[in-house]
């Protein structure tokens, strides 16, 4: 019993630490979960913006470099056509923009559309292949200074030339031309970022030409879709869908943004995880606080686990002893809940069945005495129909022989009549038969007498088994309604069990170490209607045995009330006999006398022996139904002290059963 109850008690605190632990650990670690992803995108957020930021302020750079040197080149363009300045004006003109902006070091030239080159004296700008030229070519198709499509010289620099017609009214197509370092839009692209470990990439997306990179060896390469690098394949990719807006490429945050004025791009990117590095040492911090919290709050859940099942371990143990029969164990009460509701219940249960208990272990102890009284009584009962019978017999024998002696009295007068003539010796022997006749008479009388005695003791002791039987039968019948009074009880155990039940569901899973509660509860309350069925079914046994003795005991005092009636005939008859023996006698002894009158005297004597010889055969009919009605007595009387003794036996099982319950 020990180990169930432990392994129910460790089982409800399993049950509920493996719910409420998990439940715990999944809010825990949900709680991380949703702060790690809205710090996520809070963080990549702000970094997309910033990134954002970043590359608007390079594309201003960029525009106002770009804006505030073509400013200058359409400024010079404009005072030599509006000056018509000769050759020598316009060779000095030259000769002072060398070297006047490092921007464009190499200054201005002037390409004509026979192919002649006119700049700087000291420049080293090529005049070969001018009119195949990318700046003439690309000069040559606008009015307006504007920038082109970046290119290596022959010196391998990369640069960008600025190039316009020149309409200086002489006639010829000119265009004039300016080359710009790409190293200072390199500067822009490259070191004017505000994110760390952000890089930037400037690219035309015409032909989506490199213009400037931290990579030098990229500058001046075009994007295609076939390039190696997963990254700059999916900046070509981009491009080529004209698609601008930030995206992730290849576990880069990319920003694209146009350079007003030009057909560039600036591509700024920055790795993810230079963006995340602080978010994944946050989330292995809060991971590490989640595990400790989980560890803590489930010892935390431990211990008020430990503190609630409290209550409810004590009520089961109660309720475990209580169901195996004891009924010593108590109830100690604390608090107002469902619980202090439940021991309340439990206390004045077991108060309840104390007293019954008691109460029928009295019941018990008061039906075996009382058996055992009608066990002694039933047994005197017994002696007493034993010896009624014996000296039925004994009677019957007695009237026997008075019937054998009357018809010989008769036989003898009616040879009396017939042979009147007889001597004196035949009156004397007729008055030594008389004699004899009148002993046997007499005797007859005193054993009548004593049957009547022994019937009376007979009647009166039949009068005594009623009035015990009776007070069996009340014992049984005040037993029954105790029996009902805990079907009663253990019902409305029941009932309070299906209470406790509906109550565990509606509070579900924390509530199922009620359910456990009610369930041990049920039990005690099967056990207990069980235990009722038993005691009803054996007071309905002893209410049986109680019927049938009551049954058998009218039964035998009424056989006993007509033996009484036909003993007191049977004595009535006797004295009749005797007093008529007696006159016989007289009249034998006058006749004696007065032999003379014989024939009168015969005559009369002979009417008087045939009335003899026929209450002698009615004394011996009555005789042999004593006889009869004691025998029905006595086997009665057996069967009483059989009853008596189940009875006695019914009582001893009682008395074991409720031994089984400890008060």
């Amino acid at each position: 019993m020990n180990t169930t109850q432990k392994k129910s008690k460790s089982s409800i605190k399993i049950k509920l630490l493996a719910i409420i632990i998990p439940l715990m650990a999944m809010a825990v670690s949900s709680l991380i979960v949703i702060s790690y992803t809205k710090s996520k995108n809070i963080i990549t957020n702000s970094a997309n913006d910033l990134l954002e930021t970043s590359s608007k302020k390079q594309v201003n750079q960029i525009e106002s470099w770009l804006n505030e040197n073509l400013a200058s080149f359409s400024s010079v363009k404009a005072s030599i056509e509006n000056t018509q300045l000769n050759d020598s004006q316009l060779q000095s003109l030259l000769n002072n923009s060398y070297g006047y902006n490092s921007n464009y070091p190499e200054g201005f030239y002037i390409a004509d559309e026979n192919g002649r080159l006119l700049k700087a004296e000291k420049s080293n700008k090529s005049n070969k292949d001018v009119l195949d030229s990318t700046w003439y070519k690309q000069g040559i198709t606008r009015i307006n200074m504007a920038f082109g499509t970046p290119y290596k010289n022959t010196e391998g620099k990369n640069i960008i030339s600025a190039s316009g017609i020149l309409n200086d009214k002489s006639g010829k197509i000119k265009v004039l031309s300016v080359d710009l370092s790409l190293d200072k839009i390199s500067i822009i692209v490259n070191s004017l970022t505000d994110m760390k470990n952000s890089e930037s990439l400037l690219v035309d997306k015409n032909d989506k030409t490199i213009l400037a990179y931290g990579d030098s060896a990229l500058i001046s390469t075009r994007l295609d879709s076939n390039n190696d690098n997963k990254f700059l394949k999916g900046v070509a990719e981009k491009l080529d869908k004209r698609e601008y807006n930030s995206v992730e490429l290849d576990n880069n945050m990319v920003a694209f943004k146009q350079v007003e004025g030009t057909n560039w791009i600036l591509v700024s990117y920055v790795p993810t995880k230079s963006i995340l590095a602080e978010l994944l040492k946050l989330r292995t911090f809060m991971i590490i606080i989640a595990i400790i919290s989980i560890l803590i709050l489930a010892a935390l859940v431990e211990r008020v686990v430990q503190i609630v099942i409290k209550p409810i371990k004590k009520l089961t143990n109660t309720i475990v002893a209580m169901t195996h029969g004891d009924f010593t164990v108590d109830v100690e009460l604390k608090g107002n809940d469902e619980i202090s509701v439940m021991l309340e219940s439990v206390k004045e249960f077991i108060t309840v069945m104390r007293s019954m208990i008691n109460n029928i272990s009295i019941m018990s102890a008061n039906l075996n005495v009382q058996a055992e009284g009608s066990n002694a009584i039933s047994k005197e009962l017994y002696d007493s129909s034993k010896i009624q019978s014996q000296s039925m017999e004994s009677l019957n024998l007695t009237v026997e022989q008075l019937a054998s002696s009357v018809s010989e009295v008769a036989q003898n007068t009616t040879t009396l009549a017939n042979v009147v003539s007889t001597t004196r010796e035949d009156s004397i022997n007729v008055n030594e038969k008389m004699k004899e006749t009148i002993s046997i008479s007499e005797k007859g009388r005193q054993d009548m007498e004593k049957v009547n005695i022994a019937m009376a003791n007979i009647r009166d002791s039949i009068r005594s088994l009623e009035d015990a039987i009776g007070n069996v039968g009340k014992s049984s019948t005040e037993i029954t309604n105790i029996v009902n009074v805990i079907g009663s009880i253990a019902e409305q155990t029941n009932l309070l069990s299906l209470n406790a039940s509906i109550e565990a569901a509606r509070a579900g899973e924390a509530g199922k170490g009620f359910a456990v509660v009610a369930m041990e509860i049920g039990k005690l309350a099967k056990t207990s209607s069980d235990s009722v069925k038993d005691i009803s079914e054996l007071v309905s046994g002893i209410n049986g045995l109680v019927s049938d003795t009551v049954s058998q005991a009218r039964e035998s005092a009424g056989h006993i009330a007509e033996s009484s009636y036909l003993i007191s005939g049977s004595a009535d008859t006797f004295d009749s006999i005797f007093d008529m023996i007696n006159e016989t006698n007289k009249l034998i002894q006058g006749m004696i006398d007065k032999i003379g009158n014989l024939d009168e005297v015969a005559a009369s004597v002979a009417a008087i022996a045939e009335e003899q010889a026929a209450s002698s055969e009615e004394i011996l009919a009555t005789s042999e139904v004593m006889v009869t009605q004691a025998n029905s007595t006595t086997q009665n009387s057996e069967k009483v002290a059989l009853d008596a003794e189940t009875l006695a036996a019914t009582a001893d099982e009682l008395g074991k059963q409720v031994k089984i319950f400890k008060l």
